[in-house]
């Protein structure tokens, strides 16, 4: 059972309504179940006071109506969905202590519908990172290649939704550091030096301190930069959670495939190669390199017969994705792009391509379309 304090979720409560979730007390004891009112202002102040919990997925549903609109959305506004929601996720990690929680739990609610209406183009936001705030949209990049992975690896729904919210927000103490640290040509000074050796604990207790009474996440994100071998910090730990190691892996995969003002971005290819090597063939890093391919949805390639082409779904193995070709051998644009098994001869991807090597432009909104058809 995954709880949060009641008070980190007031926004959901309104006095003299039937409520959406049940309250139980700090034992986990019920107090009000769902339907049942909360008749004032007294004695909504007597339940904070008295550490009132709520079930989080009792929460999700609660919030699931507002939630439905995803579905209805056409392929084409999928990226400006995506858009959206990071601007939402900032305003959720920015909050106050006691709204932190509610916030965190519908960003959540939302990119979860977001990647099941439409989980190649999910992987495609993050292989192709955007433009917007840097320490964001990394959030939103390791959260996503976490779920990718625990999905892949056969997790369960509420591991998964763990995973996801661990990641979005592990950085949460150094959000705003990281945007500056991505455009910083310079080293980081002593005192950023700092702040980034800290942040894992730090996050952990300002979770801890709006809500989260999780302690797999609290755990996972406090140990997410500790290394096996003692070497990691803040605390060089050896005894690690499966999370904090999938956290960490996703946290270098995901910085791996974002340009910084020091370094250019990695293809998925060259991220996943370094982080295969620096795991030392764990399972978790496997598995979030299989989730992605090789070649993720997104990428843009050159195959065998000299068409160029855009990745639209991973195939029976890493190296022979599903291609929609947007070229013929000449280099020609196609009216109608063809998808293509890449595993038949003559058709194998023989490298990466750039945007500018194609003869048309590509939006995000076209890529989507093709990636969803």
């Amino acid at each position: 059972m995954r709880l949060c304090s009641l008070q980190s979720v007031r926004t959901h409560i309104v006095i003299g309504e039937p409520l959406a979730f049940s309250v139980r007390d700090a034992g986990h004891q019920l107090l009000l179940a769902r339907g049942q009112v909360i008749h004032d202002t007294a004695q909504l102040d007597e339940l904070f006071q008295r550490g009132a919990l709520v079930e989080i997925d009792e929460l999700a549903h609660a919030v699931q109506p507002q939630r439905r609109a995803v579905r209805s959305l056409s392929t084409a506004q999928l990226p400006g969905e995506w858009q959206r929601l990071g601007d939402e996720v900032r305003r959720a990690l920015a909050a106050p202590a006691e709204r932190l929680v509610a916030g965190v739990d519908a960003t959540t609610d939302e990119l979860l519908r977001l990647i099941d209406r439409a989980p190649g183009v999910a992987l495609a936001q993050v292989l192709r990172q955007g433009e917007g705030h840097y320490g964001v949209n990394h959030s939103i990049h390791a959260a996503t290649a976490c779920h990718a992975a625990a999905r892949f690896l056969g997790w369960s729904t509420a591991e998964q939704r763990r995973a996801f919210q661990a990641a979005l927000t592990m950085n949460i103490s150094m959000i705003e550091l990281q945007a500056r640290l991505a455009t910083q040509v310079s080293p980081p000074t002593t005192l950023q030096r700092e702040a980034i050796q800290q942040h894992p604990r730090l996050s952990a207790e300002l979770l801890e301190k709006a809500g989260v009474a999780d302690p797999l996440w609290l755990d996972a994100v406090a140990q997410h930069h500790e290394l096996p071998d003692g070497s990691g910090y803040p605390l060089g730990l050896t005894d690690l959670s499966e999370l904090a190691c999938l956290l960490r892996f996703a946290d270098v995969y995901t910085a791996r495939l974002s340009a910084r003002a020091n370094r250019p971005a990695m293809s998925a290819q060259q991220a996943g190669r370094e982080l295969h090597l620096m795991a030392d063939a764990s399972p978790l890093a496997a598995g979030l390199i299989k989730a992605f391919g090789v070649f993720p949805p997104g990428s843009l390639v050159r195959l065998a017969s000299g068409e160029l082409g855009l990745v639209v779904g991973n195939g029976d193995k890493a190296y022979h994705p599903v291609v929609a070709s947007l070229t013929n051998a000449r280099g020609e644009p196609r009216l109608t792009p063809l998808r293509h098994d890449t595993s038949r001869e003559g058709l194998t991807v023989v490298g990466l391509v750039s945007p500018q090597a194609l003869p048309m432009r590509l939006s995000d909104e076209r890529i989507a379309e093709l990636i969803s058809a």
